[in-house]
């Protein structure tokens, strides 16, 4: 299997080792990246002359992309609401979607901190320069939850959310493209899900700030095969399963009980 960043942005995999039969393409939320690339290597190898395509993007993105008839035999969202869309589109099948794993937020800065960042209490400074994702994407919606919750602790000030949202330099469409940007330097700090600091990135480069469990929001990740296949389903009893389950794990989110 092998991987390759397209010009629209989108991550795809395909085996090159032997010419594959049969295409199985995930839609798979930006978040999901590394883990899905290793379940979708084990898939693979299972599976004679199959070859697994991810075409990657915010969840938001995805179901519009799966409505408008864009060829997904499984989406992997990284919440309900963007599942829902496609299923009231009439697109899948609602009792054939499956909760899968969690996640949640940190806040990852630059290692350098020129900002010097300490708690989550800076990030309202007037000066920081922050990155988030969309509202319209999951993690920009979990995102705007934790500001709201924060504001609403007696740790904060009341106007925290109206703060640091004056500080906010770009609303990316999808997580990777926030911590890319935290990364390069083009911006203090961001908010990312916990999974990401567990990325194929440079641990040396970055750090992050806690958000306490009280703050901070659970991510609840769902699938389902978009076309009813033997395949399709195949696929979403893998990550369902103990090893798939596993590998989730070691990219940092948490799996089902």
């Amino acid at each position: 299997m092998s991987s390759a960043l397209t010009a629209c942005g989108v991550l795809s995999m395909e085996s090159s080792d032997n010419p594959a039969n049969e295409e199985l393409t995930l839609f798979t939320a930006a978040s999901l990246t590394d883990a899905f690339e290793e379940i979708g290597q084990q898939f693979e190898n299972n599976h004679t002359n199959i070859a697994v395509e991810l075409n990657i993007a915010g969840s938001s993105q995805l179901s519009q992309q799966i409505i408008r008839g864009a060829p997904a035999d499984v989406f992997a969202s990284a919440n309900r609401t963007q599942m829902d869309v496609v299923v009231d589109a009439g697109v899948l099948d609602r009792q054939q979607v499956e909760l899968f794993a969690y996640n949640e937020l940190v806040v990852v800065y630059p290692r350098a901190n020129l900002a010097q960042l300490m708690t989550l209490t800076d990030l309202s400074r007037p000066e920081v320069k922050l990155v988030v994702a969309a509202e319209e994407v999951p993690v920009g919606s979990y995102t705007q939850t934790f500001l709201d919750n924060a504001s609403r602790d007696s740790a904060f000030s009341p106007s925290y959310k109206t703060d640091v949202l004056e500080n906010i330099v770009s609303y990316e469409q999808n997580v990777r493209a926030v911590l890319n940007k935290v990364m390069l330097g083009e911006a203090d700090a961001g908010v990312v899900y916990r999974s990401d600091v567990f990325a194929n990135v440079d641990q040396t480069a970055i750090a992050i700030l806690e958000i306490p469990e009280h703050l901070n929001v659970q991510a609840a990740y769902y699938i389902a095969p978009v076309r009813d296949t033997s395949l399709s389903r195949q696929f979403v009893d893998t990550v369902l399963s103990p090893a798939g389950q596993a590998i989730l794990e070691s990219y940092g989110f948490v799996p089902l009980e």
